[in-house]
């Protein structure tokens, strides 16, 4: 019977495998959940299963009408609400409990995120950096995943090409860094053009123009790779709306109206 049970450990990887799958990809069929099982010593079946309980749990899927099993959702809504309360602390750490299962380190998974940070920095400052770096990591893939791994205006989907935008910048609000509906997946020049405010999206999440931009109308560059988005509405993601108030703070504190 106590082998039935399920671990923090588990709870948490079965987490955070849930924040990076788009809803209709939660099957017993699917690569990463017959992968996760096989580091914890689980059935397909049951890591299924358990990613459906925390879809019970999870407002943004409730908005859309969206409901997963609740048998079992009282245990998931205990780490849900964990997670809700301290996103970075609860992903960082489901990220060092995935390296763990992996019989690697955070340092080993994330060496192409960390290799630039200071040889000279050690301690509570190097881990904080360490931190933000794979929280950031995360955030992308939960706002890929969420877009299908396209640009929200082209479809481009060469993974190099694409950012993972921040709609209210990390810095800005911490509470919401780390939330996907703070997030759009834009190839890199139009997410350059909206942290700038020179793009914006409406309230109908369609792109709108600065001044300083619509005044080079008459530029080829224009012409090419901004009339072509004028207008353009975001495309639709797979689990985790845009949020909407988000989109209208980045319009009146980023976007360039005049």
């Amino acid at each position: 019977m106590a082998r039935n049970l399920w671990s923090r450990d588990e709870m948490i990887l079965a987490l955070n495998l849930y924040l990076k799958m788009p809803f209709g990809k939660m099957h017993k069929t699917n690569p990463e959940v017959i992968r996760v099982a096989k580091l914890i010593g689980r059935t397909p079946d049951a890591v299924a299963y358990r990613l459906v309980n925390y879809a019970s749990c999870d407002p943004m899927l409730k908005q859309r009408g969206v409901s997963g099993m609740q048998h079992g959702g009282p245990k998931c809504q205990q780490y849900w609400d964990e997670f809700s309360h301290d996103r970075e602390k609860l992903i960082y750490e489901s990220e060092a409990i995935l390296a763990r299962y992996e019989q690697s380190t955070i340092e080993e998974k994330y060496q192409q995120q960390l290799q630039d940070i200071p040889d000279y920095l050690v301690g509570a400052e190097k881990l904080r950096l360490i931190k933000q770096r794979v929280n950031q990591n995360v955030f992308r893939s939960l706002v890929m995943a969420n877009f299908a791994g396209k640009c929200a205006l082209t479809g481009i989907d060469i993974p190099e090409l694409l950012v993972a935008s921040h709609i209210i910048p990390w810095a800005m609000n911490e509470k919401e860094r780390l939330n996907p509906s703070n997030g759009i997946c834009l190839s890199a020049l139009y997410d350059k053009a909206f942290d700038k405010g020179i793009i914006a999206f409406d309230e109908n999440n369609r792109t709108i123009f600065s001044s300083r931009l619509e005044k080079a109308i008459t530029q080829e560059y224009y012409v090419k790779y901004f009339l072509p988005i004028k207008g353009k509405e975001l495309a639709v993601p797979g689990k985790y709306n845009i949020d909407k108030t988000f989109l209208e703070w980045h319009r009146d504190c980023i976007f360039e109206k005049e």
